[in-house]
Order: C-alpha cells, then sequence, then structure tokens
C-alpha cells in the first residue's frame, strides 16, 4: 500500500505535480586552483635551482570582469558532478588527467557573481609542472601561471563574552612575466565555548575577478596545513626527486627554511629510495627517492 502525504499524495503523484520552477535557483559553477612548482633559473650551473609556488590564472575574454585574472572554471553540466566539472575544466585547461584533486569549499556569498545568482563548489589541484600543456578555454583571452607569496600583515583579536574574535589580513601577491596582482584578504575566527567559526572577506583586490582571492587564500592554508601532516607535497613532485628538491617543495609552500635534519625524520616514512642518482646536475650525484605508496 503506497504511504500518503498530508495532502493525501502518494510519491507518484507528488512527483507528477512538482515543478521545479516554482523556486529559485542558483546556477553552480566548478572553479579551480591549480597550483603547480617550477624551478627558477640558476645563477650557478653547481647550485640547485630554486623553487616557485604558482597558481595557474586565466585571463578573461568576456564580461563581467572582461580582461581580469580569473581561476580556471565554469558551470557545472547536468549530466555531471561537481567534481567531474572540475576534472574536466582542468582536463581542458592543462591536458593533465588523474591528478591530486581536493574540493575546498563551496562559496555561496550574495553577490558574489554579477550575473546572476552563482555559487561555486572550489576545488584544490596539485600537478607537476612537467606534464602541463596550458591551453585558454573559449571565453579565455590568455592563460599563464603565477607566482604565489602569501603573508600575514597584521593580526588583531578582541575578547568577547564567552570567546574572542582574531582577525588575520594576509597580503596576496600574484605575479607573472608581464602582469602583478595584489589583494588583501581577511581571515576572521570566532571562538565561544561551544563553536568555531571562520570566515574570509576581501579588503583589497587589484586583477582579480570575482572572489577568486579569497579562493586562493583558503587554498594556500589548505595546503600549508596539510603539509605538517600528510603527503600532499608529494603531489608536486616528479615520479624521481631528490630529498633536497623535496624539501625545497616544502619551504615553498610554507614561506620558511626548514632544519635538514628534522625534515629528512620527518618524511622518511613518505619516501622509498631507488637505485638511481641524478646525473649531470654540475655536483656530486644524489640519490633518488620516490613516493612511497605501501601503507
Amino acid at each position: 500500500m503506497d504511504i500518503l502525504d498530508r495532502e493525501g499524495l502518494t510519491e507518484h503523484e507528488f512527483m507528477q505535480r512538482y515543478r521545479a520552477g516554482d523556486y529559485e535557483r542558483p546556477s553552480v559553477a566548478a572553479d579551480m586552483v591549480i597550483f603547480t612548482v617550477t624551478d627558477t633559473d640558476a645563477d650557478n650551473y653547481r647550485k640547485l635551482p630554486e623553487k616557485e609556488l604558482r597558481v595557474l590564472l586565466i585571463q578573461r575574454g568576456g564580461h563581467p570582469f572582461l580582461g581580469k585574472w580569473a581561476l580556471p572554471g565554469g558551470f557545472v553540466r547536468p549530466s555531471e558532478t561537481t567534481e567531474q566539472a572540475a576534472a574536466r575544466e582542468l582536463r581542458e585547461e592543462t591536458g593533465v588527467d588523474n591528478v591530486y584533486l581536493e574540493q575546498l569549499y563551496t562559496f555561496s556569498d550574495i553577490g558574489r557573481d554579477p550575473r546572476t545568482w552563482v555559487m561555486s563548489c572550489c576545488y584544490m589541484s596539485l600537478i607537476n609542472s612537467g606534464q602541463v600543456q596550458l591551453k585558454a578555454g573559449d571565453d579565455a583571452a590568455n592563460a599563464a601561471w603565477f607566482k604565489v607569496s602569501f603573508r600575514l600583515l597584521r593580526e588583531h583579536k578582541e575578547l568577547i563574552e564567552d570567546g574572542y574574535i582574531k582577525s588575520l589580513q594576509y597580503e596576496l601577491k600574484l605575479s607573472s612575466n608581464h602582469e602583478e596582482l595584489a589583494a588583501v584578504v581577511e581571515r576572521t575566527v570566532t571562538v565561544t565555548e561551544t563553536s568555531t567559526a571562520a570566515s574570509y572577506s576581501i579588503v583589497s583586490n587589484d586583477g582579480l575577478a570575482f572572489d577568486h582571492a579569497k579562493m586562493i587564500a583558503y587554498a594556500i592554508e589548505r595546503l600549508r596545513g596539510k603539509v605538517n601532516y600528510t603527503d600532499i607535497a608529494l603531489h608536486l613532485m616528479p615520479k624521481l626527486f631528490t630529498l633536497t628538491e623535496l624539501q625545497q617543495v616544502y619551504e615553498v609552500i610554507l614561506d620558511k627554511e626548514l632544519l635538514k635534519a628534522a625534515f629528512r625524520r620527518k618524511v622518511a616514512d613518505l619516501v622509498m629510495e631507488t637505485d638511481h642518482y641524478t646525473e649531470n646536475a654540475g655536483h656530486r650525484p644524489s640519490r633518488l627517492y620516490r613516493r612511497n605508496l605501501m601503507e
């Protein structure tokens, strides 16, 4: 016997009468914060090249924000999930598939897109720069890797009745060969006896479209947090690498120098040594390692 609702309808009857248009619905987008690490040009062939953390940006070829730089992304199709849409956008923009992909957050602030009500499900991807073949999409004028700098400017803590509110302002700088972008992003953390809540806001913005400065800041903090207790940084490495190269990647993510001995103890269980060594590196050959896939 069919179960009836309060209107006396069966589920089949209810579905026949249901009209999705009776309710306002947002458009859903999937945006991508795609990080890679690249080498700088070494002044001395005997000196290891330094590393730079970079993020992929697309210069918009149409309104809104014509000419501004944005994260790669697009609207989710009715036949795909948000993760499938993110993977598609990643593949279309970089030619890369089957790489690290993690959902960050759903950005749904009112008015975040001047066109209409748009919610963005944002993802972070980490890729080895040697795999990438950049190509701007149909609605983009250009695609480029931007060097990332994200540093604390100031912080303020205010006591409230049952806890505190802490505000931290960060300066985000993004630079390529021909362009420099900048934003100040504030993270506000409210802590009480029963809850902890964090929110992000854009204090100033020069050159980035939509609320993408906030997305990049969120992704950098996620990456810095997880690098301390997971092997996430190894997704930025080639198949074989030296421990020095791996340490450089950790340092560029965390924006600080690490002690060699302590770092090697930290990653000892994350990597496996191989029988291969560096060649033609201008210095004594170093042993190459790979990611430890054994649990």
